[in-house]
């Protein structure tokens, strides 16, 4: 890790695989995210309070044992701080946990300023227990000195630091909270991309290559799937691995990126996009923004009734690039059709439409995705679920076995490689990777339309006592 080679491994076999024709640019890959829990205990706030608190005064105690006893009561801080926040209950009464929250706070305050005394050691106040007490403390504490003495109050949620830079546990500094379809957990995400070429129409061209692992990018739980688009598709390049076509779930693109990667590198997102939120297109009745002509040339746009807009001026909404384009008021007042168009009673008709290039790109995914066809083709992203189910049940992904970033991503990038290699020797052997279970009831019936062979061998392995398992079916199908 210290030399960036936590993904040497992996570049190895990529290498080697693409040099065996195994992997290669172009074709088709599929990549989604799955979240990662840290090796360490979820807390609350009350919780993190008292365990960062608890950490420092450990590592205080074994490294300063002597200046510890003359800065602090030991005695009484050990009745409170001595067992681990998980081996109690806190009180159940809010009252009386508040309570217990602003006496940390002030004991955490009261070991930092001994901390920070100039009768202390310099180099206590340089210990990474004591540098994350004074981060948990800031996020959560604020004090306030006045004539009456020293106020020590807890920060209320408004009030928090973006969940992106608050720590979650004082073991391990790089673990987020993270949300992800409705689901939290304290810890990272891990991002998998794999290829996943259509297999060759004619059989005699031999079996299809084996699905390959080309990427795995781990990232703590705040950062969004949208926001590492870019960055894996510039690891990709980086390996000569980019696919023609890439199979993403909604949670990836925007029209920014869509048009970004594919002009920046020649890849097409194969995923679908948010539909106009527009409440004509919401209703399914009237006029929505693809019933208007836009004429970005001469920049007005035509509505349904023929009449030409009045205004387009450049904007910004939400940080986000855009132009504004509305029609004359007394137009739309005298319009038939207007209560099909818009809702305001006093102003006309307006629409917010992105820069040109993406708005396009937008309008053209948001058509294809309506298709039977398209819903056929991104059927294809599908596959990359058993892929994190693989991960996840054989080398245990779901739980890292380290802390901090930079060794869960090592984990990863190793566990990318050991499933490439269970893939490889199942492809190289013949041996089929799912292991489906088949009840009793099903291998009967499909005992009684598969061919003769595979009829004789389900029904001699029905008929044999010892091998009256859940799967066998599925190894005797499978060796057949």
């Amino acid at each position: 890790m210290e030399h960036s080679l936590e993904e040497k491994a992996l570049d190895l076999l990529l290498t080697a695989l693409k040099d065996r024709g195994l992997v290669k640019a172009g074709g088709k890959q599929r990549t989604d995210s799955t979240r990662v829990l840290a090796a360490v205990r979820d807390l609350n706030r009350l919780e993190l309070a008292g365990e960062t608190l608890r950490a420092a005064l450990e590592t205080l105690a074994c490294v300063a044992p002597d200046w510890l006893t003359d800065a602090l009561p030991v005695r009484e801080w050990a009745e409170r701080y001595g067992p681990r926040t998980d081996s109690w209950h806190p009180p159940a009464s809010k009252a009386k946990r508040a309570e217990m929250a602003l006496v940390y706070g002030r004991d955490g305050f009261a070991l930092l300023e001994a901390v920070h005394s100039p009768a202390a050691p310099v180099w206590l106040r340089d210990l990474p227990a004591l540098q994350i007490l004074r981060t948990v403390w800031m996020q959560n504490y604020h004090r306030t000195v006045t004539e009456a003495g020293t106020e020590v109050k807890r920060r209320e949620s408004e009030d928090l630091p973006p969940g992106r830079l608050r720590l979650a546990s004082p073991y391990d500094t790089d673990a987020r909270y993270g949300l992800k379809q409705g689901s939290w957990w304290t810890g990272y995400k891990v991002h998998i991309s794999e290829t996943c070429d259509d297999p060759a129409p004619d059989p005699a061209d031999g079996e299809p290559a084996p699905r390959i692992i080309t990427n795995i990018a781990t990232t703590d739980a705040t950062v969004t799937d949208a926001e590492m688009t870019e960055p894996i598709h510039q690891m990709l390049a980086a390996r000569d691995l980019l696919p023609a076509e890439h199979f993403l779930d909604s949670g990836y693109p925007s029209a920014e990126l869509i048009v970004a990667v594919k002009r920046n590198f020649g890849v097409a997102l194969v995923t679908p996009v948010l539909l106009n939120s527009s409440p004509q297109a919401r209703a399914g009745a009237g006029f929505d923004r693809t019933a208007f002509t836009i004429d970005w040339d001469k920049r007005q746009a035509v509505c349904p009734r023929g009449s030409t807009s009045t205004w387009w001026s450049p904007a910004s909404q939400r940080g986000t690039p855009a132009i504004v384009v509305k029609f004359d008021r007394q137009t739309c007042q005298a319009c038939p059709v207007r209560d099909q168009c818009t809702r305001s009673r006093t102003g006309g008709r307006s629409l917010s439409l992105q820069p040109r290039e993406r708005q396009e790109a937008l309008d053209q995914a948001r058509a294809e995705q309506t298709s039977e066809q398209w819903r056929t083709k991104y059927g294809t992203r599908a596959g990359i679920e058993g892929t994190i189910h693989q991960a996840v049940a054989v080398t245990g992904m779901r739980r890292t076995r380290y802390r901090g970033l930079p060794k869960t991503h090592l984990e990863h990038a190793f566990s990318a490689v050991a499933l490439n290699l269970l893939r490889l020797d199942a492809w190289w052997n013949g041996h089929p990777l799912d292991r489906t279970r088949t009840g009793h009831l099903v291998r009967l019936d499909l005992s009684l339309t598969a061919s003769p062979e595979v009829g004789a061998a389900l029904s001699k392995g029905l008929a044999d006592p010892g091998g009256c398992r859940s799967d066998c079916g599925a190894r005797t199908i499978a060796s057949a």
